[in-house]
């Protein structure tokens, strides 16, 4: 994608933020319903992306886990797969919108993930970052919930190209864009470092059912 398309996805994108664009100003504190407000349900799972597809092969994709955790790790695909196999369904909810139910994803459960690097106390945040050069930050505490993985496969097929594979995270309680595609590096640190989407108008946690789209 050119640099003045992708220029012009993100100038879309801020607009909608300073606008408030889709908040409906009725928030679901207590989840009362299975789809938060402002958005409608899909069957399909449609394809948002900053116009960049990484072409990873599973035989050169790489994860680092670096930063506050005592034990640093380079995982290889076949030290993903050697890891305990996770399986989850979860709802997923895009800011644009879009929900999307039932998804069954299978993979390594972020909690084995910290188990293995072991975050230090100093640790509060994990920066996500993905081969397309993209980032998004996640408080710990939300990484470390029990339905989030990195995920392989969706619906027992491995993951697309289009959609993120071959690893994606998934952290399916709150907006989509925290769930990083193209995953190549987890980050711990112990203060905040706002990513793309965060540091140009949206949330920066992005709860779906209290309407926190935009910062």
């Amino acid at each position: 994608m050119s640099d003045s398309f992708k220029d012009k996805l993100v100038s879309t994108k801020q607009a909608w933020a300073r606008a408030g664009r889709l908040l409906t100003g009725a928030p679901d504190v207590d989840h009362q319903n299975r789809l938060p407000p402002g958005q409608r349900l899909v069957t399909n799972w449609p394809v948002l992306d900053l116009g960049i597809q990484p072409d990873v092969p599973r035989a050169e994709w790489r994860l680092a886990v670096d930063g506050a955790v005592v034990n640093p790790i380079v995982w290889s695909w076949n030290n993903l797969l050697e890891q305990p196999p996770f399986e989850d369904v979860s709802d997923i909810h895009c800011v644009t919108q879009w929900s999307r139910y039932n998804n069954h994803w299978q993979g390594v459960s972020t909690q084995h993930l910290l188990s293995v690097v072991q975050p230090l106390p100093s640790a509060a945040y994990v920066i996500l970052h993905g081969y397309d050069g993209y980032t998004t930050n996640v408080r710990l505490d939300h990484f470390a919930e029990d339905d989030c993985l990195l995920a392989h496969s969706h619906d027992g097929v491995p993951i697309s190209r289009e959609h993120g594979g071959p690893v994606r995270a998934i952290i399916p309680r709150w907006y989509l864009w925290k769930s990083a595609k193209w995953l190549k590096r987890l980050e711990f640190v112990p203060a905040d470092k706002p990513g793309f989407w965060e540091t140009r108008g949206y949330h920066n946690e992005g709860d779906p059912w209290t309407e926190q789209r935009y910062g």
